[in-house]
C-alpha cells in the first residue's frame, strides 16, 4: 500500500446495510509499519484536521490515516430525511471502521486516535474489537451526556442558525453538504433519547494501552470524561492540559504531538 500523495481519495465501503463513498487521506511515510487511524470531531472531516496528520505521522513515525465519516467532508452524505440514531457512534465503531480497515486491506491491528465524538467511537472500537486496536488516544471523548455539552451544543444551534452565520460559512468550506454534516451531529446530540447515552459499562474492559486527553478549558464536557476513564481502566495515562478548550489538537498542538509521541514510544 501506498500513501496517496495526491491527497484525499473516496474509498467504496458496505456497511450498515448499503454502500458509502469515503473520503480519506495518507500522510507519512509509506513503508512505516505502524498505522494511526485519526478519527474526527462531530463537525470535523479530512480537511478540518489541517497540517496536523502530517505532524502527528512526523512525532510518531506512523503512517497516518484520516478519514470523513458518512455525512463529512466529501463522504456521502446523509440523506434529507435520515437521522443518526443514539447508537450512531456505536455503528461507526462496531460496523463502519472495521469495513473501511478490511477495504484498504489493514489486517494488522492500528492505532487509534480519536477527537470528542471520535474518542468516543474509538473507546467503543477499543473495548469491542480488541483484537483489531493495538492502542488507543482519545481528546476530550464523551462517556456519557453532561449539561455543559448539552447547553454549548444548542448554543452552536443558535450559531448555526443566526442570519449570516459565520459558523455555517466556515463549516461550508470543509463540507459538501454542510447542513447534513451540522444537523446530522446537532439533532441527536439535543434529542431526549440521547440523554441516556452512556457507554461508561462499555469501556471498563479495554485493554491496549489507552491515554486520555482533555483541555482544562473545554467548553463540552468536564474533566470527569477522561477521569472516568483512569478509573475503569487503571492502566490509562490521564493528561489534563491548561490553556486548551474543547480541541487540544488546534488549543495545544506541540503539548499534544509531545503526549502522544511519548506514548507511542513507550
Amino acid at each position: 500500500m501506498s500513501v496517496d500523495a495526491a491527497g484525499p481519495r473516496l474509498q467504496r465501503v458496505s456497511a450498515l446495510g448499503r454502500d458509502w463513498d469515503i473520503e480519506l487521506s495518507w500522510s507519512g511515510a509509506p513503508e512505516t509499519e505502524r498505522t494511526l487511524v485519526l478519527l474526527h470531531e462531530g463537525l470535523g472531516s479530512v480537511a478540518m484536521w489541517k497540517d496536523f496528520p502530517q505532524a502527528l505521522a512526523d512525532a510518531t513515525a506512523s503512517r497516518v490515516l484520516t478519514y470523513s465519516r458518512p455525512g463529512y467532508g466529501q463522504s456521502t452524505p446523509r440523506g434529507s430525511e435520515e437521522h443518526w440514531s443514539p447508537r450512531f457512534m456505536h455503528e461507526q465503531a462496531l460496523a463502519l471502521l472495521p469495513a473501511l480497515l478490511d477495504a484498504l486491506g489493514l489486517r494488522q491491528p492500528v492505532h487509534l486516535v480519536g477527537h470528542s465524538d471520535g474518542g468516543s467511537i474509538a473507546l467503543l472500537a477499543a473495548a469491542h474489537h480488541p483484537e483489531r486496536v493495538a492502542s488507543c488516544v482519545v481528546m476530550a471523548p464523551h462517556t456519557h451526556v453532561e449539561d455543559i455539552s448539552v447547553a454549548s451544543i444548542a448554543q452552536a444551534r443558535l450559531a448555526y442558525q443566526a442570519d449570516n452565520s459565520k459558523l455555517r460559512q466556515s463549516l461550508a468550506r470543509y463540507h459538501a453538504n454542510v447542513d447534513s454534516a451540522f444537523y446530522g451531529w446537532n439533532d441527536v446530540w439535543l434529542s431526549p433519547a440521547f440523554r441516556d447515552w452512556n457507554i461508561e459499562a462499555e469501556t471498563a474492559g479495554i485493554s491496549c494501552p489507552l491515554m486520555a486527553i482533555q483541555g482544562l478549558n473545554d467548553e463540552y464536557g468536564t474533566l470527569e470524561q477522561i477521569r472516568g476513564i483512569q478509573r475503569r481502566s487503571p492502566h490509562a495515562q490521564r493528561v489534563e492540559l491548561p490553556n486548551c478548550g474543547h480541541s487540544p489538537h488546534r488549543d495545544q498542538p506541540q503539548a499534544l504531538l509531545a503526549a502522544v509521541a511519548a506514548f507511542a514510544a513507550a
